[in-house]
């Protein structure tokens, strides 16, 4: 499929009710690595190999997702569901902790998972998602509403799944293409990658009630109060992200106690994937620096 695809293994695991399929590649404390939409595992390609150098680089296909089971009642994708998922991952691979990754989907349940397990992450890196209190806010304000309006679409039954799948999936590629800032960084072959995966039986529907839950989310989380999350947190923003505003990323130090922010101009909300070796080098002097 890609680069040093044979270097790396599949493997499935079991945790909370349900079958998860996940890819991982060499040994010592677990880096655990979450995707987002439309994504699965392969959003992590040029990650996993990588860390895989000095670590155990577990990268999941999250619930709903690729061949990872697809619950079929919109309630199996709440946020609480998620993070069991998580940790029983985490637990079932037997660790006590990880290192959390996640973009956009992936970083929002990271998010979540370290203010409600923090014991369990030794470090947090989360690309191209603002912290959920953040979110939040900018969904109170025009300027993010109008680049979530894609969000309130996909609440629609059926009509989403038909829009997706149309010409071959050809949306699912127009994300990607019509997004990205570096039109090399996805080949025709990584596209056609991400429709196969979409193009599982359930998987449209699975991956869209992620979407299908987030307007009771949402409200919670307004009502919700955040306290400072003490665990270490590398925070990497693609500035020319079309859903997301990069003044969503402002004041998070309010947030997360030991934050590190890394902005990456010229770059789209696909920045693991558009700019990896700068992502890659980032990551990695995270992981190396004596915080935490």
């Amino acid at each position: 499929m890609s680069v040093l695809e044979g270097s790396w293994k599949h493997d499935f695991i079991t945790t909370n009710g349900i079958k998860l399929h996940y890819i991982t590649q060499g040994e010592g404390q677990l880096i655990l690595m979450l995707h987002g939409f439309p994504e699965f595992w392969y959003s992590w390609r040029h990650q996993i190999p990588e860390f895989a150098k000095d670590y155990k680089v577990v990268a999941l296909d999250l619930r709903g997702y690729n061949e990872s089971d697809k619950p079929k009642e919109v309630e199996a994708y709440v946020t609480k569901e998620l993070l069991k998922d998580i940790e029983g991952v985490i637990k079932g691979l037997g660790y006590e902790s990880c290192i959390l990754v996640g973009h956009d989907w992936g970083g929002l349940i990271a998010w979540n998972f370290a203010y409600d397990y923090p014991q369990m992450v030794d470090k947090l890196i989360v690309l191209n998602i603002a912290h959920p209190a953040k979110i939040s806010d900018g969904l109170r304000t025009p300027q993010q509403l109008l680049k979530s309006l894609y969000m309130f679409f996909f609440q629609v039954p059926f009509l989403p799944e038909f829009v997706l799948q149309a010409n071959d999936y050809q949306l699912i590629g127009s994300i990607f293409t019509n997004t990205m800032v570096d039109k090399s960084a996805f080949t025709q072959s990584d596209l056609e990658a991400y429709k196969d995966a979409a193009a599982k039986r359930g998987a449209l529907t699975a991956m869209l009630n992620y979407y299908r839950n987030i307007s009771r989310e949402i409200f919670q989380n307004f009502q919700k109060s955040w306290g400072v999350l003490e665990v270490p947190t590398l925070m990497i923003w693609g500035e020319n992200d079309a859903a997301l505003g990069k003044e969503l990323t402002y004041k998070t130090e309010a947030f997360v106690r030991n934050l590190t922010i890394k902005y990456i101009p010229n770059c789209s909300h696909w920045v693991q994937q558009e700019q990896p070796q700068l992502v890659n080098q980032y990551i990695r002097e995270f992981l190396e620096s004596s915080q935490g």
